[in-house]
């Protein structure tokens, strides 16, 4: 899935409703895109599955944009949205069948499912590149291992940056409530990296492989020059 970055102000968010209201395709395609990393994310700490998070996603696009002359501004479009997307993930989840399997981290084969800060940028080191994909497989095994009140919060929250404010409307919960859940969150994300992250600490700042060799040849080159 593309993702777009498109800052979008008050003024021109209601020029894109009403755009949208007359089924523009411009005007849908640039809400979509503005919006998807937030509402993936959110759809993806509830079910935890990614396949079925993109499923939320489009159900639930569709019943935006099938209902958007209802959205009046009294929000923010994307607080509208996020609420979609939390109310069709939750009722997902209430109604998701006994006999599917229990869903597991390992599942989601080749999935980058909550980009970090610089994850998506190609590095030229391909152990500093190995290194910082199983950190955030663990950090990601970590918070998909977070009993879901948390782990909705802590991606409100930490992820995706909304205030306490919009969390707790978002989750028809008291702000206070948002403050103990995400600290609690935060606890049982530290405890759960602590009992792993120790096997990592061989490859912390790796100095070997290309690096290593492309080092080894530079020291040969000027020691050679001084002879």
């Amino acid at each position: 899935m593309t993702e777009y970055q498109i800052d979008v102000d008050c003024s021109t968010e209601g020029e894109l409703v009403r755009r949208a209201v007359r089924k523009e395709e411009g005007a849908i395609r640039t809400i979509i895109q503005t919006h998807n990393r937030r509402l993936y994310r959110v759809a993806r700490s509830i079910v935890r599955d990614d396949m079925e998070a993109e499923d939320v996603l489009q159900e639930a696009y569709l019943h935006a944009f099938a209902n958007i002359a209802g959205f009046r501004g009294d929000s923010r479009l994307s607080t509208w949205l996020t609420r979609i997307v939390a109310n069709e993930a939750l009722q997902r989840l209430r109604h998701r069948s006994a006999s599917e399997r229990p869903h597991t981290p390992e599942a989601s084969y080749g999935a980058q499912v909550i980009p970090f800060p610089g994850a998506a940028q190609q590095s030229n080191n391909p152990e500093s590149t190995m290194a910082q994909r199983e950190i955030c497989r663990l950090v990601e095994q970590a918070i998909d291992a977070l009993p879901q009140e948390f782990r909705t919060v802590l991606v409100a929250r930490v992820l995706e940056g909304m205030s306490i404010e919009e969390t707790a409307g978002l989750l028809d919960i008291k702000p206070e409530t948002v403050k103990t859940r995400l600290h609690r969150a935060r606890r049982l994300l530290k405890e759960s990296l602590a009992d792993h992250v120790g096997g990592l600490f061989n490859d912390v700042f790796p100095f070997d492989g290309q690096r290593c060799a492309h080092f080894t040849n530079a020291v040969l080159a000027r020691l050679n020059a001084s002879n």
